[in-house]
């Protein structure tokens, strides 16, 4: 029974600060914290007098369900992390809400289908395979799994996206991204912004760095738009200038570049977190290791992989999933409520900041024995069935699910496999330290010695 008008319970901070200073030292360990202290439904309050914040969290596998998908209409992308999400990258899938974004869904969908997204797997096998040579002139043979793979999703997305022009794109993108990126997280986490027009030091440089990503953005587009349908690329940019329908219309310029944007934030860093952790625990842990090479080199047979070798690499894709269960790219999931909700014995109050998290769902003990540890067998069909649809969900849910969860699983297994068949990896740092940016973000290395298996 839901007790309406109880105060949802959550931890008492400061005097007159409450949570703030934990959540700017530790957002993760709050949040973990707040629910083994706490429960499933906990109110947390930041900031000073006048620009106190409250922040509800919902941890439980039914409340996310009931958040993102039973009743998501009631959960909006109001926040201000999505505002200053918006205002940096654009109005694209990921921050557009209601009409705007049933129309850009209707339009995007044709491209991400499984068929055309397993057309990738060319690019995505190129630039692996780039990688992994490079690795044989490795001082000390050691690499950071977290760097390599941020380069290696960068690449290929930006080669799916760009085709030909992906050299011209690469190295901005590359320069451009960490400065906006970085630049937005703290406008959104800050009780009080200057205006973005103020010439303050911040402000000028994340400026800068707009005006030449979307400069280089909009070049390509231009030459895209001016060759029309006598175009012939595959690549997703083509597809986007020509994509259309009596219903929805086409793209203008400037929403093709804020459609680019935002699958280069959410195409690249993500994968790249899931496949960089996921190398991080097979080093750590041999046999693993061990039994994820034997099925690669067993599937392959020494060629190169294709996207109809996903389904025969079972092990591979549940390495991947307890991968994703521990270090979810997406470790926090911001929502505004609309109305007064009940979740579990409480009421949310219309008008709260509300968030779903991965990082501690996917940890919660009711779900999970022993939910630190790394163990692949976890994701077995079976076991799968038995537990509640959103104890895992990596890549959100109900109608806003990521649209790229195909294309995000077809890469991170067919790089593995390619890198485990080629070398054996050990940890060189045991243990690598993780924050909540946009996405789930590495603090420290995360270096292994890699030996080629042919040595």
């Amino acid at each position: 029974m839901t007790i309406s008008g109880t105060r949802i319970p959550g931890p008492a901070g400061l005097p007159l600060l409450g949570s703030m200073f934990d959540l700017k030292r530790d957002s993760l360990g709050t949040f973990l914290n707040a629910q083994r202290e706490h429960g499933d439904v906990v109110r947390i309050t930041a900031g000073p007098p006048g620009l106190r914040a409250e922040l509800y969290a919902v941890f439980s596998a039914e409340g996310a369900q009931q958040i993102l998908a039973t009743e998501a209409a009631n959960f909006r992308k109001d926040n201000a992390f999505y505002e200053e999400v918006r205002e940096s990258f654009g109005n694209g899938l990921l921050t557009s809400q209601d009409e705007d974004y049933l129309r850009q869904r209707r339009l995007v969908q044709p491209l991400f289908t499984r068929r055309r997204v397993d057309g990738y797997a060319e690019a995505i096998t190129s630039e692996t395979a780039t990688t992994t040579a490079a690795w044989r002139r490795a001082p000390d043979s050691t690499v950071d799994v977290v760097s390599e793979m941020t380069g290696l999703t960068l690449r290929a997305v930006a080669r799916i996206l760009f085709g030909t022009d992906v050299e011209s794109a690469v190295d901005v993108v590359e320069r451009c991204f960490p400065v906006i990126g970085e630049y937005a997280l703290q406008r959104g986490y800050s009780p009080a912004n200057l205006p973005r027009s103020w010439p303050t030091p911040a402000n000028r440089k994340a400026a800068a760095a707009t005006e030449e990503l979307y400069a280089v953005c909009d070049d390509i587009i231009a030459k895209r738009r001016a060759a029309g349908d006598s175009a012939t690329g595959e690549d997703l940019l083509t597809l986007l200038a020509q994509a259309g329908s009596e219903q929805d219309g086409s793209f203008e310029a400037s929403e093709i570049r804020e459609q680019v944007l935002i699958f280069l934030l959410a195409g690249h860093e993500t994968t790249a977190t899931s496949l960089a952790f996921a190398l991080h625990l097979l080093a750590r842990h041999p046999e693993h290791q061990q039994q994820a090479r034997a099925e690669a080199v067993r599937v392959l047979a020494g060629r190169t992989p294709e996207a109809a070798d996903l389904d025969a690499l079972p092990y591979l894709t549940k390495v991947l999933k307890e991968s994703m269960r521990l270090y979810p790219a997406g470790p926090v999931i911001g929502r505004r409520a609309v109305v007064d909700t009940e979740i579990g014995e409480f009421t949310v109050p219309a008008g709260a900041d509300v968030i779903v998290a991965p990082w501690v769902t996917h940890r919660h003990p009711r779900y999970w024995d022993d939910p630190e540890r790394f163990d692949p067998e976890r994701f077995t069909p079976e076991r799968e069935k038995a537990r509640p649809r959103y104890a895992w969900f990596p890549f959100g849910g109900g109608p806003r699910a990521c649209i790229g969860q195909h294309f995000s699983m077809l890469e991170s297994v067919l790089a593995l496999a390619m890198i485990l068949r080629e070398y054996e990896l050990s940890a060189v740092d045991e243990q690598v330290p993780v924050g909540a940016g946009i996405t789930l973000r590495a603090e420290g290395p995360a270096r292994c010695v890699v030996r080629p298996h042919d040595l």
